[in-house]
């Protein structure tokens, strides 16, 4: 396959947009402006920062602008190689060629390359002993982000070509990734059109629902069974606004959908994830006494009062290790204060995508009570989600007409290198945060920046807790646990990634809640010490 790049300008600087489009994690998020210099870091987020990562950058690189601009996106435009037709080797008998001996090599080769042959004075033509040959189909992929790319894309010379009264053969797909408030414009609809009746067209954003893993649904629903509160239904985004109508043949992209090209065009649905809860139901029902055992787990968990507190709530969004598995994801948890604010606990990748299947429709609010985040240590699986939650949590604000405030951003001050490189090269993200260094919050550290003293302050506060405190753990290099007492009365301790630790034992007196890490099974007591993890 041959693949042409097409670059397609935005007519003005597109800004962000805060029109709801929460998807899934793979469809990427619209970028803001983007600084040609990142602003400067405050000092009194630098306490803890080795000093090799506090020297002075080159003067060339504080001048590099961000390597992604926001006013170019890249169509692509596919072509399958053309594909020879077959030779019919009883046709050929019959019409007397030398079929099984080594003087038919050259005659074949000729034949297939769509030149006529003459043998023993008979003119032998391709389409006497070929099948007609496929001179390969063509498909298009286009990113139209914002509506400032709808005249830049509709008016592109290259790509009108695929149109009708084009020079080139209409395409067989055309893969459209777009949010719908595109699709809705008259002069998007107007272009698709001019692709012609026999192009499929493709449509990928944020209004696709689809399931991607069954295996995730298929256990939620069988533990939904035991306790429907602890193991809600999984949801999928449904949007409340109203889909584009347009008059071309579309299809709504779902997970593992696929569109053959050869030797025919079709859609092919065999393999989409289809979710089927009754089905799920069925299968654990026939499990010889398992509603017996459900019944009697259900009256030992029953709370003999018949009143339990809502508050505060804690929703594990991941417990697994490393990377994410069918049904657990890496480290994360959410902690729901009451109904207006929110805590996050780590932020392993794909935090954002296990809200939106928890709370489905829902997730804009929940993004929006967020207040504060607390990344423990900075293994890879508990804080690289944290990216998406941040500019997940601005367009929610926005679509929700709500004032844009920073997160509040408890965190070993090393992931400032991590943040400032993204800054940097990627898109605008220190904006989103007011870094709280883990290390100011250690039971008697000495905090003497007075901007961190007003943003624990202000931690405090927002959260309405007495307290939050971390303790350095047995894990890596600046690894902690933490310690949230609310005015309440109630006591949190979260352990983070940790071995067996004093500390976290001292921080944890009177707790009414530890979460602490188990992350090898009992028996594997040597491989925990060798990882520093626990049993």
């Amino acid at each position: 396959m041959t693949v042409y790049q097409v670059p397609i300008f935005a007519t003005i600087k597109i800004k962000d947009s805060g029109r709801r489009s929460p998807g899934i994690d793979g469809l990427p998020v619209s970028a803001g402006s983007h600084p040609n210099r990142s602003p400067k870091i405050d000092g009194d987020n630098l306490e803890d920062l080795p000093k090799e990562n506090l020297k002075a950058k080159p003067e060339r690189s504080r001048k590099i602008s961000s390597s992604k601009d926001s006013s170019l996106v890249i169509a692509y435009v596919c072509k399958v190689h053309p594909k020879k037709g077959n030779f019919l080797v009883l046709k050929a008998k019959e019409l007397g060629l030398p079929v099984g001996t080594s003087a038919i090599g050259p005659i074949v080769a000729a034949l297939k390359g769509g030149k006529s042959v003459t043998y023993e004075g008979k003119e032998i033509r391709p389409e006497d002993v070929c099948t007609p040959s496929d001179p390969g189909p063509t498909f298009l992929v286009l990113e139209c982000p914002s509506e400032e790319f709808v005249d830049p894309m509709c008016e592109n010379e290259k790509l009108s070509r695929y149109q009708t009264r084009g020079s080139e053969s209409p395409p067989a797909l055309v893969v459209h990734i777009v949010p719908e408030a595109v699709l809705e414009s008259n002069t998007y609809k107007a272009w698709m059109e001019r692709f012609g009746p026999t192009t499929e067209h493709l449509i990928l954003n944020e209004n696709n629902q689809t399931v991607h893993n069954l295996r995730s649904h298929k256990i939620q629903s069988q533990l939904h069974l035991i306790h429907p509160e602890i193991f809600p239904t999984l949801k999928t985004f449904h949007t409340e606004e109203p889909l584009a109508t347009l008059t071309v043949p579309i299809v709504r992209g779902e997970c593992l959908l696929k569109y053959q090209l050869r030797p025919t065009f079709e859609w092919q649905r065999d393999a989409v994830v289809v979710a089927d809860t009754d089905e799920f139901i069925k299968e654990a029902t026939e499990i010889p006494g398992f509603l017996e055992r459900v019944e009697e787990c259900k009256s030992a968990l029953a709370d003999p009062t018949g009143q339990v507190d809502k508050y505060p709530e804690v929703v594990f969004l991941g417990t697994g290790s490393a990377i994410p598995m069918k049904i657990r994801n890496v480290s994360s948890i959410i902690l729901n204060i009451d109904t207006t604010r929110s805590v996050l606990l780590d932020c392993g990748e794909g935090t954002f995508g296990q809200l939106c299947r928890h709370y489905g429709s829902e997730v804009d609010e929940v993004l929006c009570k967020i207040v504060a985040i607390f990344i423990s240590h900075l293994h890879a699986d508990h804080h690289t989600g944290l990216l998406n939650v941040l500019l997940q949590r601005e367009r929610a604000l926005k679509f929700l007409g709500k004032a844009f405030s920073p997160v509040l951003l408890v965190t070993p001050i090393q992931i400032m290198s991590w943040l400032q490189q993204y800054h940097d090269n990627c898109q605008e993200i220190l904006r989103h945060i007011n870094v709280i260094p883990a290390r100011a919050l250690l039971d008697g550290a000495e905090v003497t920046k007075l901007r961190t003293q007003d943003l624990i302050r202000s931690l405090l506060n927002k959260l309405e807790l007495v307290k939050f405190q971390t303790c350095v753990v047995r894990h890596c290099k600046n690894a902690f646990g933490c310690s949230l007492q609310h005015k309440s009365g109630w006591k949190m301790v979260y352990s983070g990634d940790t071995m067996p630790c004093p500390a976290l034992v001292l921080m944890g007196q009177n707790a009414d809640l530890l979460i602490h890490e188990a992350t090898l099974e009992d028996g594997l007591e040597e491989e925990a010490v060798e990882k520093t993890h626990s049993t």
